[in-house]
């Protein structure tokens, strides 16, 4: 029982006892169980007011500093979580990338592959295409094609007595071959009648032309009697300076003789030293050694010829592996170039993490010190003094 009730009671006893008559004895067993609940009440008591053997009873603040802890670290965690989410999407689209760009490639190779073999690796170039050529059948000869086929013996059972199979194809061609005779006799007809009139027409003509010769010939005769006299008188005078030109030509055909014969000397062999003189009789490859005066200027062409080939073919590889370094060197830059873009987009989105981070920090410190405000001016407007905290600690309960 608490120990203010029984003072109460203790309190108001005797004015009970004067209005009821209420002297009577105690029982003593009540005073024992009295005595006995404020002893306990007393060890109680000892056991909670001394903090070293304080058993119950919690540290408010420290359980309000660990829950705020745990809230931080959750908040931490949270946007951990929130930039680990940003790094994972950012990871996904360019995994998407690579995927879709993998996918056109391979679809490219498979469409290449296709072409290649739709154009070079057709089923009919196969060699055992005849094994399992769907139009076989269509392409091989049936058993029997006419009457004197010579595979169709009398074992085959394919041809009988009595039969003829190209009946109607023979019919059509008996037909045909009449109505071709009726249309020959029909144009052979045509075609004499019209030679006929052809002759005819040619033989009047014929007829006017030979009247027209014989005129023409009356005058031609006249014009050659008068170019014969022509011609005697051109004989006359041509042979005269016939014989003039060929005195001439005599004398020039004498001086170009001794001018042949002394430039025949000059370029001779001796004296122009010939190379084509020291060809040996075993091969061209081999020369006489007395008579070798050097290289022709063909064989000197060759040789410049030659070495020209080879310092364009040097200059042709330098140049290849000049336009192969560029290349390298371009898909290094770019390379290094879609490096820094990936590196970039990297730090911005850390930029935009860490800026979204802090805004929510400040959000956060906002919202506390408004909380913490509100907690001061509106909440604990009415603080506690020392005799409300007095009412404490004063029994066990």
């Amino acid at each position: 029982m608490n120990p203010g009730r029984l003072s109460n009671i203790y309190h108001i006893l005797p004015h009970y006892t004067a209005m009821y008559k209420l002297d009577l004895p105690i029982d003593p067993k009540e005073v024992a169980a009295i005595e006995r609940r404020r002893n306990r009440e007393q060890q109680r008591q000892s056991q909670i007011f001394n903090a070293k053997a304080r058993t119950i009873g919690v540290d408010v603040a420290v359980l309000e500093k660990q829950v705020e802890e745990r809230r931080m670290m959750e908040r931490t965690e949270k946007a951990r979580e929130e930039a680990f989410d940003a790094d994972r999407e950012q990871y996904d689209k360019v995994a998407l990338m690579l995927e879709e760009r993998e996918q056109q490639m391979s679809h490219d190779l498979d469409r290449a592959v296709q072409n290649y073999r739709q154009q070079h690796q057709k089923p009919e170039t196969r060699r055992e295409y005849d094994l399992y050529d769907p139009d076989a059948l269509k392409k091989d000869r049936p058993a029997r094609v006419s009457d004197h086929d010579p595979r169709c013996g009398p074992a085959t059972l394919q041809m009988f007595a009595g039969e003829d199979l190209n009946e109607k194809k023979r019919r059509e061609l008996q037909t045909d071959m009449t109505k071709k005779w009726l249309t020959e006799q029909i144009d052979e007809r045509k075609r004499k009648e019209t030679q006929q009139m052809y002759a005819d027409n040619l033989y009047d003509r014929k007829r006017v032309e030979l009247d027209e010769r014989a005129q023409h010939l009356s005058k031609m005769e006249e014009e050659c009697r008068r170019a014969v006299n022509m011609a005697t008188t051109n004989f006359n005078q041509a042979s005269a300076m016939e014989v003039v030109e060929r005195r001439r030509l005599q004398k020039q055909q004498e001086e170009d003789n001794n001018f042949a014969e002394i430039y025949n000397h000059l370029t001779g062999d001796i004296l122009t030293e010939n190379p084509a003189v020291a060809v040996s009789a075993f091969g061209p490859q081999r020369v006489v050694p007395d008579r070798w005066k050097g290289m022709s200027p063909e064989q000197l062409k060759a040789i410049l010829d030659i070495q020209k080939e080879q310092c364009q073919e040097n200059q042709r590889l330098k140049e290849e592996e000049k336009r192969q370094n560029m290349e390298w060197d371009r898909q290094r830059i770019l390379a290094t170039r879609a490096a820094m873009n990936l590196e970039q987009q990297e730090q911005e989105y850390n930029k935009e993490i860490r800026k979204r981070l802090d805004g929510y920090n400040q959000q956060l410190s906002r919202e506390q010190k408004a909380h913490l405000e509100y907690l001061e001016k509106v909440i604990y407007t009415n603080n506690p003094t020392a005799h409300y905290h007095s009412q404490f600690n004063t029994t066990s309960r």
